[in-house]
């Protein structure tokens, strides 16, 4: 293979730099140039690295542990069909979901970590959406994904090999819908359909997060270090329920356009009507 085969399927690998600020811009630049290029490059053989974790907190796993911060409103099953109502912010140019209810109930304030999602198909969906977010922020994405990833040699690989510094200018990634895939309070699949654009060329895109329920929150099962997601084009968003920041915003626009028109309509009707008489004045 030439010189420049091997840089392309470099490229090509439906995978993310953990360590390197280049989470998202990787996984999505890497499918796109996936639809013209394949992966000649065989498996990893490295052996894992026993890399000490920076994170300041690494329990032991345990599926069956309670919330790491006491979050309360345990579901075992079920699935989310309708968007959760949320608040949403910006990291860096990517658009992350907030609940009382669901999470992110605390942050690491040394390193801006966000963490702590319910035990529930809801918490699980946010703590995927955050995940989209925090894994595309140089400032962040390492402790993050010491935290984030589930225990397993794949983590310890990922953390070790994945740490140049890299940047993500040029792309933007949204969230713009989801679907639950499957949950039984242990295990959650939920897969994120994004829009966005990588050096100009936009994009639709479905990224799935293999969630399992660790050390009292939500982590992300990584069994392959070269293809630590599941990534793939998609034509358009069929099949998925809308959810994002900006298609909140119109939901929200839409619903004050109707309650206005509607307050209107009540304001005409119950103002009386003034008929002009038909009878002619007595002489």
């Amino acid at each position: 293979m030439s010189e420049d085969e091997d840089e392309r399927s470099m490229w090509t690998r439906p995978g993310f730099v953990v360590a390197g600020g280049t989470v998202v811009a990787i996984v999505i630049l890497g499918a796109v140039l996936a639809v013209t290029a394949g992966d000649d490059d065989e498996p990893s053989t490295a052996e894992p690295s026993q890399t000490p974790s920076a994170n300041p907190f690494e329990p032991a796993p345990d599926t069956n542990s309670e919330s790491v911060c006491g979050l309360e409103g345990d579901v075992m099953e079920g699935t989310v069909s309708a968007g959760p109502e949320a608040d949403w912010s910006y990291q860096g140019t990517t658009a992350y979901p907030t609940s009382p209810i669901y999470g992110p109930a605390d942050t690491f304030t040394a390193n801006d970590v966000r963490f702590c999602f319910q035990r529930s198909p809801e918490g699980a969906l946010f703590a995927a959406a955050n995940a989209l977010a925090q894994s595309a922020d140089p400032d962040s994405v390492e402790a993050w994904g010491t935290y984030f990833l589930a225990r397993g040699s794949a983590k310890d690989e990922l953390l070790a090999e994945n740490s140049g510094e890299t940047s993500t200018s040029g792309s933007r990634v949204n969230l713009v819908g989801f679907r639950v895939l499957s949950y039984d309070g242990d295990t959650a699949l939920v897969d994120l359909a994004t829009q966005g654009a990588v050096e100009g060329q936009s994009f639709t895109m479905s990224i799935v997060y293999d969630l399992v329920w660790e050390s009292g929150d939500w982590k992300l099962v990584v069994d392959d270090p070269d293809a630590p997601l599941d990534a793939a084009m998609i034509p358009d968003l069929a099949g998925y329920v809308s959810w994002g920041h900006e298609r909140w915003r119109r939901v929200k626009g839409l619903i004050g356009s109707y309650r206005s028109a509607a307050w209107r309509t009540l304001q005409v009707r119950s103002t009386p009507s003034r008929t002009r008489s038909t009878t002619s004045p007595t002489r």
